[in-house]
């Protein structure tokens, strides 16, 4: 148990350690990490802080906010000053392979409190992928949030973005009872199939670049450098320059088309999204090269730094540039040629390694997600909505497309209609409308995503929403 002493009221309770503050007091000096009582070599962030220093307080909403650390896991609560009796759930998303955990403030924070509603977050024990303490530490938050407040929630709400939506997807499977509604939000809500698009966008693009690649099972340490030399030899055939806008070769727009059918199909802004994404750096250890080019899964051995093993697999993916009835010539080629790779691991059926989304919800899920995300891709949505059709689980997804090309790039209009939707749809059980992303058709269609946008991207300037 860690105590922290500050000008507030400290509460003890059994595990935890929690601090609560109410919304007159003056916000405390922030306090250096403390070690982890779980994760060796680990340390805690202050939560009464934000990474940046700036104090946690309360909002003009709440009545009080809650602080605290359990298990190795920072998380807050705030309470506003007319509960509705229910709270939110907020999972974050993915933040590396460092070693310090923190909690932050959901995007919707003032929207729950305008609306009565109170929220609660958690840092997770861990970093890197690790969905499962995701799931763990917050549907502990409920408990939490009981102990803290002295309150018991009526009605728990989850929500997560991009890993926290793969976070969401789980807790309401896992935990079926616990809550009322979900909302993940540029989510990895098709668990695995993530890690398969990492590695159809680069063996595709080896292939057309007529490059030779590997898959390393077990790579070596100095294998990132020879996926560099590698990369060093792909990108100048499609015509793509690292923080360059690309300038593409015909083997690049071919390599785009496949890019755009592996992500979700034909649809509205993909070139402007295509050139974002190359534009991009990729993210650490591979920060120097072009976005997808960074997220090759064989620089981990498929596992995503946490599986028992490889859980990608392309043996009897078609890989399609065209929306041909048959397979083009160029098409065959390009299957014939690319890099194969089978999976030593799948996704888990319980909450070690990355686990499974099964499509199976028991309660209303609505989702959106940025037609031009090319990190955590809008296919993910497909994913989901053709798992829930399997279990006929289909009245209980609702999906909604939004026109952005950045990753979980929403506008606050847009995440509160779409949380504002969700609860009356809890509350009445009316179903409310979405998109057909099922549909190819629909997806193409120049007005995709024009329904739920609010505010016009660059990429999207001169579409066609009315």
């Amino acid at each position: 148990m860690v105590m922290k002493w500050k000008h507030s009221i400290v509460v003890l309770t059994l595990g935890v350690s929690l601090v609560a503050t109410p919304a007159s007091a003056a916000p405390a000096a922030c306090t250096a990490p403390t070690p982890s009582t779980t994760r060796p070599g680990y340390l805690v962030a202050d939560p009464d802080c934000d990474v940046d220093g700036t104090p946690f307080t309360a909002l003009p909403d709440a009545s009080r906010v809650y602080t605290g650390i359990r298990d190795g896991a920072a998380w807050r609560v705030e309470l506003p000053r007319r509960w509705n009796g229910s709270l939110v759930v907020y999972a974050h998303g993915y933040r590396g392979d460092g070693t310090t955990v923190y909690v932050n403030n959901p995007a919707l924070r003032a929207h729950y409190l305008a609306r009565g509603f109170a929220w609660a977050a958690s840092s997770y024990s861990t970093n890197g992928y690790d969905v499962g303490q995701g799931v763990r530490d917050s549907y502990t938050l409920i408990d939490v949030f009981r102990r803290a407040t002295g309150k018991r929630a009526n009605d728990v709400y989850m929500t997560g973005e991009s890993m926290g939506g793969h976070v969401t997807a789980v807790a309401i499977e896992e935990h079926p009872r616990a809550f009322v509604g979900a909302m993940p939000t540029c989510g990895v809500i098709g668990d695995t199939e993530l890690y398969d698009y990492f590695l159809d966008a680069n063996v595709t693009a080896a292939a057309l670049a007529g490059v030779d690649i590997d898959f390393p099972l077990q790579p070596a340490a100095d294998y990132p450098q020879t996926w560099r030399d590698q990369v060093s030899r792909i990108l100048p055939k499609l015509g793509v320059t690292p923080g360059a806008p690309p300038a593409l070769t015909p083997a690049g727009r071919t390599w785009s088309d496949v890019v755009e059918r592996r992500t979700g199909g034909e649809r509205p802004g993909f070139d402007g999204a295509f050139a974002f994404w190359n534009t991009a750096r990729s993210i650490a250890p591979l920060s120097d090269l072009p976005f997808l080019f960074g997220l090759y899964p064989g620089v981990t051995g498929g596992t995503g730094g946490i599986a028992d093993g490889n859980v990608t697999d392309n043996r009897f993916t078609v890989y399609r540039s065209t929306d041909e009835r048959q397979l083009t010539a160029a098409e065959r080629r390009l299957n014939a040629e690319v890099l194969r790779v089978r999976h030593t691991a799948r996704a888990s059926n319980g909450l070690d390694g990355i686990p499974r989304v099964d499509g199976r919800p028991s309660i209303p899920v609505l989702s959106m997600h940025d037609i031009g995300d090319l990190f955590v891709p809008f296919s993910m949505e497909q994913v989901y909505a053709r798992r829930a059709a399997a279990n006929g689980r289909s009245n209980l997804f609702v999906s909604r497309a939004i026109r952005g090309v950045g990753h979980c790039d929403f506008t606050q209009p847009e995440l509160q209609r779409g949380f504002d939707d969700l609860v009356t749809w809890v509350r009445s059980g009316h179903r409310p409308a979405g998109d057909a992303v099922l549909d190819r058709r629909a997806v193409a269609d120049p007005a995709f995503g024009c329904r739920w946008t609010v505010g016009v991207r660059d990429a999207f300037k001169n579409g066609s929403c009315g």
